[in-house]
């Protein structure tokens, strides 16, 4: 018996399909697919919000300085003259930051293996670069979704069926979290 669907494809393209519809299922919540499909990205799913709950108190605050630039009323950064170039003026603050311990970060590297980048871009600014964001997806398993879970031993996806899709006829489901 083979231990996982081909699902019609080659392996790197298996793998990429895989890999594309977990990132959508943890950034979104919910996605529609086949059957076959949702299956298989469950298992994938599952492991990567187990490995979050398991790491997710697994860090230490620390407080370092920074560097930021100074700004205007108008949120533009102040400039000034020296030696006759206009040079960024930076103040030094105080952050506080998450560092990550040793385990959580071969955790996090871990689900980057698995998760590809997502780009957030805002509803105004489509088709534009401007204002778009970065969406660290393993960060929001550790700080979103593995809180919700932490009293639950697994099951944290559901299958909902919802019918035959119209061209092929296979059968379409709602891969959800819980």
């Amino acid at each position: 018996m083979a231990k996982y669907r081909k699902l019609g494809r080659t392996s790197d393209q298996r793998k990429a399909l895989i890999r594309n519809q977990v990132t959508a299922l943890l950034y979104h919540g919910k996605i529609v697919t086949t059957e076959a499909k949702a299956k298989e990205i469950r298992k994938v799913a599952e492991g990567l919000i187990a490995m979050g709950i398991r790491e997710k108190d697994n860090f230490e605050k620390v407080t370092v300085m920074a560097k930021v630039a100074r700004k205007d009323e108008n949120g533009k950064r102040v400039k000034e003259v020296v030696d006759g170039k206009r040079r960024t003026v930076y103040d030094e603050v105080e952050k506080e930051i998450k560092k990550d311990l040793p385990s959580r970060l071969h955790a996090r590297r871990q689900m980057n293996k698995v998760l590809y980048p997502v780009t957030d871009v805002p509803k105004e600014n489509k088709g534009k670069k401007r204002n778009t964001k970065k969406v660290d997806v393993a960060a929001k398993i550790f700080d979103e979704i593995a809180p919700k879970y932490v009293g639950r031993n697994g099951g944290y996806t559901r299958i909902v069926k919802i019918g035959q899709r119209k061209g092929d006829g296979a059968l379409e489901v709602l891969l959800e979290l819980v």
